[in-house]
């Protein structure tokens, strides 16, 4: 079922976790989950090992989307940055982006270099020039089940009401979804809700020690939210077991006292799917095999 979809029927509220690699997309897809979302920033923190302050290029996210693609069909939010550069860069992204096999592209209307939206000192492109980043993003998907997310940081840099303000306009341009970063607090959280939920299917996003207050997926269904992503909660969990297993290793000179937290060798193989790719590879090779062995006899029968 496509993100779209899914939307239109209701199955609100939408929990997207955050992937990012195909291992990482695989396991969450296993887990139930019908929708995941690309976090800029994971890539950041795994691909680079650094803070999410624009350092990543819109290659290497499309080429992440693409190796993702290979491994699992569930829908994927993408996140786009600011579309790394102007309106005319933003047609390119989202181009290159739903190619890869993006199901949404969320764009955002801060400057160039762009920082984690719970990060202070951020600065904001125009309204106007946002608006037309907007369209210009809508007027190049190739489809309309490719859904653009227009995200507004105004909360931290203009103030409350001129991020409302914002996101209504964006609304106008075409968006369809809204994602308003970083409310401060659960009334705003609501009020975001009550001004925009009418308009159009809202996104929340749940970052562990951020600004906004920490709510159920359950709980923000309730207040009108769409869609709740957790981004960057699948490497805050994976860091914390490789800095204990790193410790555990140097310590013990052995993976024995660790081995309770880790999968085994056979385990991890089930969970990537060896076993069934070993099979298939084996059935081409049994056809080559038939294959070879039939044109040789009916060349015997001749």
């Amino acid at each position: 079922m496509t993100l779209k979809s899914q939307l239109a029927g209701g199955r609100a509220p939408i929990v997207a976790p955050g992937i990012f690699d195909a291992l990482t997309g695989s396991i969450a897809t296993d887990a139930g989950f019908g929708a995941l979302y690309l976090s800029g920033a994971a890539i950041a923190y795994t691909k680079l090992g650094r803070p999410d302050i624009g350092l990543v290029s819109m290659s290497e996210v499309a080429d992440t989307i693409g190796l993702i693609r290979q491994r699992i069909e569930t829908p994927i939010i993408v996140d786009a940055d600011n579309g790394y550069g102007n309106a005319l860069n933003v047609q390119r992204t989202v181009r290159t982006f739903e190619r890869a096999g993006a199901s949404a592209i969320q764009l955002e209307d801060q400057t160039l270099p762009k920082r984690c939206g719970h990060l202070s000192d951020k600065s904001l492109v125009s309204t106007a020039e946002m608006v037309g980043k907007v369209k210009a993003a809508v007027d190049a998907r190739a489809s309309e089940e490719t859904l653009i997310i227009a995200r507004t940081d105004a909360v931290a840099v203009e103030g409350f009401d001129a991020a409302l303000e914002r996101a209504s306009l964006y609304a106008d341009a075409g968006a369809d979804v809204l994602f308003v970063e970083a409310p401060r607090s659960s009334e705003q959280l609501s009020a975001v809700a009550k001004a925009l939920g009418g308009r159009l299917p809202l996104l929340a996003n749940m970052v562990e020690g951020g600004n906004t207050p920490m709510y159920t997926a359950a709980e923000l269904g309730e207040m009108g939210y769409s869609i709740v992503i957790f981004p960057g909660g699948i490497v805050r969990a994976l860091a914390r077991t490789a800095q204990a297993y790193y410790a555990s290793l140097f310590a013990n000179g052995t993976n024995t006292p660790f081995a309770g937290n880790m999968f085994q060798f056979g385990e991890l193989n089930e969970l990537i799917g060896t076993p069934a790719m070993l099979a298939s590879g084996q059935t081409y090779e049994d056809y080559g095999t038939q294959a070879v062995a039939a044109r040789r006899d009916k060349g015997d029968a001749k």
